[in-house]
């Protein structure tokens, strides 16, 4: 269980000092987690409660929106990856105007010190905070506790949220997974299609999300929704005269009733292959079989 607050207007905090570890943390990474996981243990070796502080929205959607990165995970799904590390609470802030004119000296004496009553502050090796970015780590360590953590490497590369980006629009689902710590994720609503999938034998759901989420390329990735092997397919389905993007997935062996309405997590694992177009219907059916037989024989990786 881990506490939430939004804003700081009701926060009224019991707690005499506590261990605040900040950042945007979009994907909570391992590189995130390395932070997040250094303020638990020294809350748990000083008996006192971690609490994050992070924000709404990525900073750049103020600060410059035309070069704001598209996110990797939700706002509720990066909370519930922070509640998975052990936090006590997590205040999100609301990155607004306001907020991005304030200096780093009043971040830290009034909400940090004041609001959230830090004893102390963990933070990533590249963090800063207040405008310009003047409260930067040798800043902090100057005013408060700081403890500062190195960069996470993985396979000589610096795990990052810009890297991970980078790695899922090239269509790299292991590379991706591997920095993530679990595979890309996927969240969103089922909603009608066209139904055409059910008249060739492969009944899929169509997926419509709630973010404007970095996506993987056009093509076909094996998948898990909900618990249930899926081929999927990301694209414009050129074979079915298509006008826009779909997210589409047929699930193996699945049971039950239409998931219409139903919120659904789907999570990509690997990219079969692009997307193609077909002369006809029977050539489309005959593709789809093969990466329905693909996906059920894909021996899904571990990841920590």
């Amino acid at each position: 269980m881990m506490l939430v607050h939004f804003g700081l207007e009701l926060l009224k905090p019991e707690w005499k000092s506590a261990i605040v570890c900040i950042g945007t943390f979009d994907g909570v990474h391992l590189g995130h987690r390395s932070v997040i996981g250094a303020a638990v243990e020294r809350g748990r070796a000083l008996e006192l409660p971690t609490v994050v502080v992070t924000f709404d929205r990525h900073p750049a959607a103020v600060l410059n929106p035309e070069k704001c990165p598209k996110a990797i995970g939700s706002l509720s799904q990066n909370l519930a990856w922070i509640a998975s590390q052990g936090v006590s609470a997590t205040v999100v802030l609301p990155f607004n105007a306001w907020l991005s004119r304030m200096s780093a000296e009043r971040f830290l004496r009034e909400l940090l010190i004041g609001a959230i009553r830090a004893e102390s502050v963990v933070v990533g090796h590249d963090f800063a905070m207040g405008n310009g970015r003047e409260g930067d780590t040798n800043w902090l360590s100057q005013r408060i506790g700081t403890t500062v953590i190195e960069p996470f490497e993985l396979d000589g590369i610096r795990t990052s949220s810009s890297q991970i980006r980078h790695s899922i629009e090239r269509g790299e689902m292991e590379f991706a997974a591997r920095m993530l710590g679990r595979p890309f994720q996927i969240e969103g609503v089922v909603v009608s299609g066209q139904k055409l999938g059910r008249t060739i034998g492969f009944p899929t759901l169509n997926l419509a999300r709630g973010i404007d989420q970095v996506m993987p390329p056009f093509g076909v990735y094996v998948g898990e929704v909900d618990g249930y092997r899926a081929a999927v397919s990301i694209g414009m389905r050129p074979a079915v005269q298509g006008d826009s993007r779909t997210i589409e997935a047929y699930l193996l062996d699945y049971p039950g009733e239409p998931l219409y309405s139903s919120p659904v997590r789907m999570d990509l694992f690997h990219r079969l292959r692009g997307e193609e177009n077909f002369s006809s219907l029977d050539a489309l059916t005959h593709q789809i079989s093969l990466d329905v037989e693909a996906c059920r024989n894909y021996a899904f990786p571990r990841v920590s």
